[in-house]
């Protein structure tokens, strides 16, 4: 089982809605663990972010097919509405939960005027010592991010996951 699922599946325990979760794989982004799941209703993307080794930082991809068969960003009109990154790096374990209407503010998702992004990085408050750009990221990033490398905060993530903002 992916190590993204099982982090998934032991949150979702934990909020008690375990009979409620459905997982569906994606064709493409494999490497980075993608799918989508929806509980109660409520429909998220999820990657999980890797660890680099020549730059701080986690980095994702996220991009689907065209009817051509070329890569391109994800749609902003048909993305759902929150995408939820896992960050697991030996003790240290966190989500970001992005909603998707910042994800398109930040130029990641595609519309009619932006190309968007097909991949990005992510900086958990762990990553100290950042360049300029990679510190400015973070900044607008922390806000979305919970670190659950010692307790999982239930309150938080239920309202991460399921408040519309």
């Amino acid at each position: 089982m992916k190590s993204s699922v099982r982090l998934l599946n032991h949150i979702i325990k934990i909020m008690n809605l375990q009979q409620s979760l459905i997982i569906r794989d994606e064709q493409w982004n494999q490497s980075y663990e993608a799918y989508n799941f929806n509980i109660n209703g409520y429909v998220f993307k999820s990657r999980l972010a890797k660890k680099t080794t020549k730059k701080k930082g986690y980095f994702l991809s996220l991009w689907e097919k065209d009817k051509t068969k070329k890569n391109r960003a994800f749609d902003y009109e048909s993305f759902p509405g929150k995408l939820i990154v896992h960050v697991m790096d030996d003790s240290q374990v966190g989500q970001f939960i992005f909603p998707k209407h910042v994800l398109f503010h930040k130029g990641i998702l595609r519309n009619h005027a932006s190309k968007g992004k097909m991949a990005f990085r992510v900086y958990p408050t762990w990553e100290k010592d950042l360049n300029r750009v990679a510190h400015k990221t973070q900044e607008w990033q922390k806000q979305y991010f919970i670190d659950m490398s010692q307790t999982i905060d239930v309150p938080s993530i239920k309202r991460a996951y399921f408040n519309e903002d």
